[in-house]
């Protein structure tokens, strides 16, 4: 039943891109600070920055999904990293850039469960959540695995992520995109 549900087929799609995402950008941050000229501290410092920014993002996107619909809070998050993206392309690229970059990054790094879990339960119920959030997840680790996999093979043939960001921020701002079209009861 849900594998023919559209929408759940398309939060599989956002959850995709997450994984992407965050695949590449765990992966092949340390090596993007390293082309930039910029010290490995600052690629530590970045990944830090992340965990700390991911605590408040977490807790308030839990805290959010009890208030608004949770495809608006995937759609925010997933725009937002496109966004990000984009500035970042834009921006001188130093240690503050790469700090602030981070920081926003970070706020939506795993926030995105919370209102991922909540379409599910949303959708068909508790009785089967873990197994269809777990099938959920699954799509995640995918996009995971092309995430880290096509930023070596950008690196390793043009010798830098370029287009590699672009795909990313492609992405993003399509995970935004197909959130919008998802059935969920208003809260």
């Amino acid at each position: 039943e849900a594998l023919k549900n559209p929408s759940y087929g398309l939060l599989h799609a956002g959850f995709f891109t997450c994984g992407f995402h965050i695949a590449f950008l765990v992966t092949h941050l340390p090596g993007e600070v390293g082309l930039c000229g910029l010290p490995a501290e600052v690629a530590s410092g970045a990944l830090a920055l992340i965990g700390l920014a991911n605590i408040a993002g977490s807790l308030l996107a839990g805290w959010a999904v009890g208030r608004w619909r949770s495809k608006m809070i995937l759609f925010w998050m997933y725009a937002s990293r496109a966004l990000l993206v984009l500035i970042y392309l834009a921006a001188p690229h130093t240690a503050l850039t790469f700090y602030l970059f981070a920081i926003g990054l970070g706020v939506t790094w795993l926030a995105t469960v919370p209102p991922t879990a909540g379409v599910v339960g949303k959708l068909f119920g508790t009785r089967y959540l873990a197994t269809l959030f777990g099938l959920t997840l699954l799509s995640h680790q995918i996009g995971g695995f092309f995430g880290a996999w096509l930023g070596g093979l950008a690196l390793a043939h043009n010798g830098d992520y370029q287009w590699m960001w672009y795909a990313d921020a492609l992405l993003a701002a399509t995970a935004a995109l197909v959130n919008l079209p998802i059935r969920e009861a208003r809260v």
